[in-house]
């Protein structure tokens, strides 16, 4: 009887000690994410097909159950590029495409689909502001705003035309190059700006396809006492 008792506290003390198991759980598309980018991504710097690091900013919850922890590692690679050109009035401007490829969770890739949203400057005393200068087309492309100071004035050259350019080159584009051809005097613009998103650039991403994450506790994320 003694025997017994003693296997039957042996499996008891056991099953008290093993850990609950939790279900996976989905995050489901539509689901926003705040990503911070670890490396400075750029039309001057990047070339297509160059991975990226992102983590999350901020730890991404259902109800009172953590979904993806912050820290959490997101890797992307960077796709067609368009350097900024001198004659932006012919080409437009400068962009980047950016593609999320998995996302890791508990020493797991799960494969992501994400567009992204907004674009905040780096975090600069605790504050994020966002990025005016750029605009997002498509969720992914990263598209340098249009300037229309770098772009090509020009006059006829004729008959006192030259006074009409060199007023406006005067007046409106002081510092630019004056070039002639043919018959119309052109005032040369500055090139168009590129893009580059700095290390600790913040972006607000969105979840275009669900995924499973493993079940995390707060504890094991490091965050549970933080929040």
């Amino acid at each position: 009887m003694k025997a017994l008792l003693s296997v039957l506290l042996f499996a008891a003390l056991v099953c008290a000690a093993a850990p609950a198991f939790s279900a996976p759980r989905q995050v489901i598309q539509g689901t926003q994410v705040r990503l911070t980018l670890l490396n400075t991504i750029g039309t001057a710097s990047s070339r297509d097909g160059d991975p990226f690091v992102a983590v999350v900013s901020e730890p991404v919850f259902m109800g009172n159950q953590l979904l993806i922890p912050a820290g959490t590692r997101v890797n992307g690679t960077v796709g067609a590029i368009e350097k900024a050109r001198r004659f932006s009035v012919f080409r437009g401007q400068a962009y980047i495409n950016l593609t999320f490829r998995t996302m890791e969770i508990d020493s797991r890739l799960i494969p992501v689909q994400m567009s992204i949203l907004m674009i905040q400057q780096p975090a600069s005393r605790g504050e994020t502001k966002r990025r005016k200068d750029v605009k997002v087309d498509e969720g992914s492309v990263i598209e340098q705003k249009h300037d229309y100071k770098g772009d090509i004035i020009g006059g006829t050259a004729g008959a006192g035309g030259g006074a009409v350019v060199g007023a406006v080159f005067s007046q409106v584009v002081r510092g630019f190059g004056l070039g002639l051809v043919g018959g119309a005097g052109y005032i040369m613009a500055r090139k168009g700006k590129e893009v580059e998103l700095p290390a600790q650039t913040g972006l607000l991403v969105r979840m275009e396809n669900t995924i499973t994450v493993p079940a995390v506790s707060e504890s094991a994320s490091g965050y549970g006492t933080s929040r």
